[in-house]
């Protein structure tokens, strides 16, 4: 089974790429499973329950999420109705959503779970403490031992330790949030696939997907500026994992950047 999992869509250029591209990727990589992290697809700052649809027409099988999960008050009282929307799982219970996906395919069931990090985020309920119990009952609630974490965290040490701490326990575990693609891409040592971010989709010319001049005012002058997404040419980045289906194991995991070439993707 091969999954891929696409790093951040970031607005309407996020959005644009997706479209024309996924189709392609999905052949070109014999794809069974996709999954993106959704959280900046509406103009940089969350998400609408249109376009989450818009987003799984595309090819999209479940949809991640992260600390701009709430940014459009539509998703508070239409997130229910999302099946294939995944809130993170260490928020308060009095989240509407889900705290977790399953895709259902021929090939098995796949879990997939959004957590959200402490270090220099808002605080949410301890993600370490949660996601071992949490995952296990998954696992025989749906019969399988495939499990997709996204752990949408700023800290890089803390994304590293959650890989390690969940070495075995899950298939793959991303970091989202920065918009950097690393270059750390491994299996770990018990079949956990891992990379501390998965890197952006969306504009390639701004600041981490943000406008430029907007960004900059914020940084040079230091005076205040509207967050808004940049727009211009685009890229998709993301991760193929290779999974064995018995076992619930990694056999490889490949960093992909489409179209442009950057570092060892495509």
């Amino acid at each position: 089974m091969k999954i891929l999992f696409i790093g951040d869509i970031v607005g309407a250029s996020g959005r644009h790429i997706l479209k024309d591209h996924l189709a392609v990727i999905r052949e070109r990589f014999d794809i069974d499973i996709c999954i993106a992290n959704g959280e900046n697809a509406a103009a940089g700052l969350g998400i609408s329950a249109q376009l989450a649809e818009e987003i799984a027409s595309f090819g999209v099988d479940a949809i991640t999420m992260g600390n701009h999960t709430w940014s459009k008050r539509d998703l508070i009282r239409t997130i229910d109705d999302l099946s294939y929307v995944a809130r993170p799982a260490n928020g308060p219970a009095s989240w509407p959503g889900r705290d977790h996906v399953v895709i259902r395919h021929e090939l098995g069931n796949i879990i997939v779970v959004n957590l959200l990090g402490r270090v220099y985020m808002d605080a949410h309920n301890d993600p370490f403490q949660m996601i071992k119990p949490f995952i296990e009952q998954l696992k025989k609630k749906y019969q399988t031992k495939i499990v997709v974490v996204d752990f949408h965290a700023e800290a890089t040490s803390e994304k590293i330790a959650m890989g390690w701490y969940l070495d075995g326990e899950a298939t793959l575990v991303v970091g989202t949030h920065t918009h950097v693609q690393t270059a750390d891409e491994r299996l770990l040592e018990a079949g956990t696939a891992y990379i501390t971010d998965v890197g952006m989709t969306g504009p390639v010319d701004g600041i981490i997907g943000m406008d430029r001049e907007s960004s900059l005012r914020r940084f040079v002058e230091r005076l205040p500026a509207p967050y808004e997404a940049a727009r211009g040419r685009g890229a998709l980045h993301g991760v193929v994992v290779d999974v064995d289906r018995a076992s619930g194991q990694a056999r490889s995991i490949r960093r992909i950047s489409w179209p442009h070439s950057i570092g060892s993707g495509e």
